[in-house]
């Protein structure tokens, strides 16, 4: 059975950017497809450093929060949504935090070929922006980025105010459709030998000075 990994950075665990993220869950569920959400929690995300530690190990130097944790569980998911509240127009700085060290660590190759979603949960604005931010992480990994019949948010102050953004729910469930969808669609060509083409080597580093 595929499997999609939901993480919810928001501080609060059961709050909006949660009741998006449960909403694209029992849908994906009723397709067919497990679902598994996990919440950050709410304790200080150490930032990356470019310690280089990674590149050696495979995994962060850290080890204290969830971040080789998650990386672990991609061997065993099919994609991952990654949601977040909007703060300034913007994904949370601990999530931001988090992601920057999850893909710089986790090889390439755990990611690559996955799909990959983002949400964002607004009281009123923001959430192009942050929607935008976080799709940045698949886009250079090799995923593919899944959408929906709107852009992916929900808006309200409270759960209780999400529950009636029937637009915002209603676009969860589509995009849960579309990654059931898409899912079928690659178990599909890998029965009938299509495999996801791989990156040419060596790869190619330019800069600009």
């Amino acid at each position: 059975m595929a499997k999609i990994l939901l993480i919810n950075g928001s501080p609060r665990q059961n709050g909006c950017t949660d009741r998006a993220l449960r909403e694209i869950a029992e849908t994906l569920e009723a397709g067919g497809v497990q679902a598994e959400v996990v919440w950050l929690g709410n304790q200080p995300m150490q930032d990356c450093i470019a310690c280089g530690s990674c590149r050696k190990t495979g995994k962060c130097v850290f080890d204290k929060d969830p971040v080789n944790e998650i990386a672990a569980k991609m061997d065993f998911v099919d994609g991952i949504v990654i949601g977040s509240p909007v703060y300034y127009s913007g994904a949370t700085g601990r999530l931001t935090s988090f992601l920057d060290r999850l893909f710089f660590s986790t090889p390439k190759e755990k990611f690559a070929g996955k799909i990959g979603a983002a949400v964002a949960s607004a009281r009123r604005a923001g959430t192009t922006a942050t929607f935008q931010r976080l799709n940045q992480y698949f886009l250079i990994q090799n995923m593919i980025v899944v959408g929906s019949q709107y852009w992916n948010e929900v808006h309200g102050a409270t759960p209780a105010d999400v529950e009636q953004d029937e637009e915002g729910l209603q676009t969860m469930r589509t995009l849960a459709r579309n990654m059931i969808w898409l899912l079928g669609s690659i178990e599909a060509g890998k029965k009938q030998g299509l495999t996801f083409p791989p990156d040419e080597l060596p790869r190619k580093k330019t800069n600009f000075i």
